[in-house]
């Protein structure tokens, strides 16, 4: 494919008229080709302008063309080949493998949601028949459904030109609900979110939709971002990003005339809670533990939201074991190269930070890797009273960098989750012989994340249907929902109940005879489609 340097608007290819800017190579600091132009304010308004247009013949399709519709654009995305991982990689140093394995997640995540479009149970039916014999008073027919919440804007993320980029979760989720998409690209992997966006524009206009159901912009988030956001067309917004700019894009949504949701992904340190059970074995499982926690810590340079930042360890010999198992690990080590030159600068400062606050130690460090943005990885050391007391120690650091805590009690290990922010992981490493302690912690942890593991790792979110990649502010905006997982697509719909409608009116999820074949609830039963068939 050529890439153009322009925003892709409704189908149309758009030279921004405002400033230009290069995606770089964080490798080498290379400037890469083409330049991206970056719209205005103003041209902006044609692509929310499109997508409102758009909404009303979108929101309606029919489940096997909307399913095929987010099949085609997985279809697409894997027909550019090879031309989009050499560039993903050109523009965020990450490695091929890697890069292909996103590839593979993005449009798995589509053609999951296909699935779910086919299946439709998201559409939430709900009948309460008629009863015009009920005393005192009857019944009306009442009957309820899911409909899609309109546009909605989505940004794209640095840490995953994919998955969680132009196609990714957001992305796919709000299709999948029936909401056309006005998506941000990061300005970091301009040239992979335009590849990724001709995919999505060939499979808006293979199907024959509204062109306005997609459109790519380039321009700068303080600026074109909140603009977006602003925009009266816009009803929901999807973001995974730092805090500030996080918080940035709730305040513009909450301040408009309507205000609308914006569910951001924003900061966590994932805690790694290990009890003394975990200890007991030999000084290899020792080592084995320790080696899994730093490749948890330093996969993709640490920079994924589920890299663990903080492993508690008990006090004594045991804990000393793991320590030293840990400092080795790290040691053998090498950095790698970070996303942008400005990510490897945050994490030098937050390091120097964490370094230079009181009692705190070196546990171990890496080798600096062969680029000017690879920095050693760092393990450091703390005990857990200057961690509860010490709001310097709970700061994210973005990359390959974490704090082993040290504790002497399940009160302690309390305490201090009570202090955490909110997380989208907590992992607990532990035997049989910890469950008495774990069950004390896990219902403080309820409160604070998204998801508890025990004995894994909370690097590689499975995306499926049980998944929850949330949790309380600040690690997403509403802990009410997930990013990942079939359930996202409820964060892009809304309920609309239906009394007494003749059936000539209803929806068509909503008629008597079920022409979508959708699973149902009647009457507060869940009543599957094929059962109602028979029974009709």
């Amino acid at each position: 494919m050529t890439l153009t340097g322009h925003s892709l608007i409704a189908g149309q290819t758009v030279a921004g008229e405002g400033k230009t800017t290069f995606a770089f190579n964080p490798a080498t600091n290379e400037q890469l080709e083409p330049a991206y132009t970056l719209l205005t304010e103003e041209q902006l308004k044609a692509a929310t302008a499109a997508a409102k247009e758009a909404f009303a013949s979108f929101g309606t399709l029919d489940p096997e063309t909307h399913a095929a519709f987010l099949d085609a654009i997985a279809d697409n995305i894997e027909a550019i080949g090879d031309e989009l991982i050499v560039r993903a990689g050109q523009e965020t140093g990450l490695p091929a493998a890697r890069l292909q394995g996103e590839r593979a997640r993005t449009t798995g995540q589509l053609r999951l949601f296909a699935n779910v479009v086919r299946q439709g149970d998201f559409r939430g039916v709900r009948i309460d028949p008629a009863l015009p014999e009920r005393t005192p008073l009857p019944r009306a027919d009442i009957r309820q459904r899911q409909i899609p919440l309109g546009p909605v804007a989505v940004f794209g993320a640095s840490n995953f030109p994919l998955a969680f980029s132009t196609a990714g979760g957001d992305t796919a989720s709000a299709l999948a609900a029936g909401c056309p998409v006005v998506f941000k690209a990061h300005n970091a992997h301009p040239g992979t979110s335009e590849l990724v966006g001709q995919a999505i524009a060939k499979a808006v206009a293979g199907f024959g939709l509204h062109p306005g159901v997609f459109s790519l912009i380039y321009g700068p988030g303080s600026s074109i971002g909140q603009a977006l956001v602003a925009d009266p067309a816009i009803k929901a917004v999807g973001f995974t990003g730092s805090q500030s700019a996080g918080i940035a894009l709730m305040r513009t949504a909450a301040a408009r005339p309507e205000p609308i949701p914006v569910y951001a992904e924003m900061s966590s340190l994932n805690p790694v809670f290990v009890f003394p059970g975990a200890l007991n074995g030999s000084a290899e499982q020792i080592d084995a533990l320790a080696q899994q926690y730093i490749t948890a810590v330093t996969g993709s340079s640490g920079q994924l939201c589920t890299s663990p930042g903080l492993l508690f360890a008990p006090a004594g010999e045991a804990g000393d074991k793991l320590a030293a198992a840990v400092g080795r690990a790290v040691s053998a080590c090498a950095g790698q190269t970070m996303l942008t030159a400005g990510i490897a600068g945050s994490w030098n400062s937050g390091t120097e930070a964490l370094g230079a606050a009181g009692n705190v130690t070196i546990v171990g460090t890496g080798t600096p890797g062969p680029t000017e943005n690879a920095p050693a990885p760092a393990i450091y050391g703390t005990d857990i009273s200057n961690f509860i007391s010490n709001e310097v120690l709970h700061a994210e650091i973005f990359g390959a960098a974490s704090l082993v805590i040290r504790y002497s009690s399940a009160e302690e290990l309390i305490e201090a989750t009570n202090r955490i922010e909110g997380q989208l992981t907590a992992s607990l490493q532990l035997t049989e012989e910890d469950y008495p302690t774990a069950a004390q912690l896990i219902p403080a942890l309820e409160q604070k994340v998204g998801r508890i593991i025990v004995n894994g790792w909370p690097t590689g979110v499975e995306v499926g249907h049980a998944m929850v990649h949330g949790g309380p502010f600040p690690a997403t905006s509403d802990t009410r929902t997930t990013s990942v997982g079939t359930l996202a697509i409820n964060r892009f719909l809304r309920p609309v109940a239906y009394q007494n409608l003749p059936q000539e009116l209803l929806p068509a999820p909503l008629k008597d005879t079920n022409p979508w074949h959708l699973n149902r609830r009647i009457d507060g039963t869940v009543i599957a489609a094929e059962k109602e068939e028979v029974n009709a």
